[in-house]
């Protein structure tokens, strides 16, 4: 995780979800299926981003299904306004961050909720942003016993090769063009051993764009609206292709 995981640009709009509580966690929770739900687990930025907020509701509204986004950093949070600001971003203290939210500490409460939503769910899917990416392959583990149903990444970070080839259930990537934390030798590896998995497999490339594309693009470019409008698409579409089985 590096600097690029903090800049970036907000989005106007205002969620139209709510904050509650599930499974010993602070939620945003946005839809109204019962039959399928969507786990977001987010990034750096955390639960209240403005950004993550309205694409939850977009998968609620476009894949029918409820999403929530849970504070998994244990009410730490950062000022959305440090995606515009540089000093802020090179004072930030990444490594503690790390340190502080680290594999080991925050995928036992990752788990613990995604087994309390599918304990209500019939199906669930799970998407990770950045931080979140690689959270959602071991939600996928083949050895979890159908903990969720299918997952997405967008531009993952702290993903290894060991993740990737024990992933067992649909999977889609959302993967740009330059990403630091997504390289390419990391890249090509996932390509490789994907397919070879008997899994649904999905690899979305998007040229011209850069790490965090999908929950910071740039609105005013074109370019960054086609991209991140083609992910949002293409998520939605992941979810309903594989938690509604016919309904």
């Amino acid at each position: 995780m590096a600097s690029c995981c903090l800049e970036g640009f907000q989005w106007d709009g205002t969620p139209i979800g709510q904050e509650t509580t599930f499974a010993d966690h602070n939620v945003y929770v946005t839809g109204s299926n019962t039959d399928a739900a969507v786990l977001i687990v987010h990034d750096i930025l955390g639960w209240k981003f403005p950004n993550t907020r309205l694409l939850a509701d977009s998968y609620a509204r476009d894949a029918n299904v409820t999403v929530y986004i849970p504070d998994f950093f244990g009410g730490e949070s950062i000022a959305p306004d440090i995606i515009y600001d540089l000093v802020k971003r090179a004072a930030y203290d990444i490594p503690g961050f790390i340190s502080r939210n680290s594999k080991e500490i925050r995928e036992p409460q990752i788990t613990s909720v995604a087994k309390a939503l599918k304990a209500q769910y019939k199906s669930v899917g799970a998407i990770g942003f950045c931080w979140g990416g690689w959270a959602v392959f071991r939600l996928g583990n083949k050895a979890n016993d159908n903990l969720v149903d299918a997952i997405v990444a967008a531009h993952p970070t702290h993903l290894t090769e060991e993740e990737i080839q024990n992933v067992g259930v649909p999977t889609q990537i959302l993967a740009p063009e330059t990403d630091s934390q997504y390289p390419p030798e990391l890249k090509a590896f996932t390509n490789k051993v994907l397919p070879e998995l008997g899994i649904d497999y999905d690899y979305q490339h998007f040229a011209g764009l850069d790490h965090g594309f999908a929950t910071k693009g740039d609105r005013s470019s074109p370019v960054a609206v086609k991209g991140l409008e083609r992910a949002q698409t293409a998520a939605a579409h992941w979810f309903k292709l594989h938690l509604h089985h016919g309904r």
